[in-house]
């Protein structure tokens, strides 16, 4: 991805060597292998204890410009090309406006409205206070953990996130978590992967327009985002972390699923066809 030199976005708010910690909340990639954990041991999802926990401050040290510059720059160019984007799809295909985001970046832990942002969590998106938390450290994981490498992976993950916060403005994040109490867990958990599955068609979405409208793509970068989204399919997780698959407990969908909802959304540009709530779930 041709990233170097261009605009970054000024909803920015960089907390790198501040710090704060509150816990509970959204769930992030850390938090997934978390949850596989729990629940194939417990048969229960621990939702509703990361959010019942009570916040706590811790003070770490760090400074606010590390090694991590260059990937913070990084950060906020594809967080302005999200910001370009969505606000020409919200016009053109929607009329509407798009309220922007704000993208966090921070170093070890910090508060957030919804819960806790730390490097355990991953990256999240938080609805109640509509920002993007990042440690960037995460994105050196991405590679050392996940095998997921390159450039245009990391713009994935961002991607995805501003995804959630789309899904946020049309009013399906608030439809889906006013299911939680009526469901079992096993069918909650269903629509939390239609969930994540429309956020990774959304980035999809993203990175289609973004390549017609700044032409900013590299050969292989739709196959670094692919991968990207793949390794971290709840399938691949399960099995490396506990050994074994249990469709029941997946909250994000599987390496195939991800993988492919992506690149649908990177080959129609179109929003309107990534209904994931349409499609009967045999069918995902």
């Amino acid at each position: 991805m041709r990233w170097k030199g261009r605009q970054t976005s000024s909803n920015v708010e960089d907390r790198r060597g501040n710090t704060g910690r509150k816990v509970g909340g959204t769930i992030g990639v850390g938090t997934i292998i978390f949850f596989i954990a729990y629940t194939l041991l417990t048969g229960e999802a621990p939702t509703e204890m990361l959010q019942q926990t009570q916040p706590q401050t811790q003070q770490t040290q760090g400074t606010a410009h590390d090694r991590n510059d260059e990937l913070a720059e990084f950060a906020k160019v594809v967080f302005k090309d999200t910001e370009d984007v969505w606000d020409k799809i919200f016009k053109e295909q929607l009329q509407a406006r798009y309220r922007y985001p704000k993208l966090v970046l921070y170093s070890g832990s910090t508060p957030a409205a919804c819960g806790m942002a730390s490097a355990a969590t991953g990256p999240f998106y938080c609805p109640a206070d509509q920002k993007v938390y990042i440690d960037l450290d995460f994105f050196r994981d991405l590679k050392r953990k996940f095998g997921a490498s390159g450039d245009f992976a990391m713009a994935y993950i961002i991607a995805h996130e501003v995804g959630h916060h789309v899904q946020n403005l049309l009013g399906i994040t608030d439809q889906v978590q006013s299911q939680r109490r009526r469901l079992s867990r096993a069918d909650y958990n269903r629509l939390s992967v239609r969930l994540e599955l429309q956020a990774d068609y959304f980035a999809g979405v993203w990175a289609h327009h973004i390549e017609k409208m700044k032409h900013v793509l590299d050969q292989g970068d739709i196959q670094e985002a692919q991968n990207a989204a793949a390794s971290v399919g709840d399938d691949r997780l399960q099995k490396k972390y506990t050994g074994r698959v249990v469709p029941d407990a997946f909250t994000h969908g599987t390496s195939e699923q991800r993988a492919r909802w992506f690149l649908k959304g990177f080959k129609t540009g179109d929003i309107r066809q990534g209904d994931t709530f349409r499609v009967s779930y045999q069918n995902l």
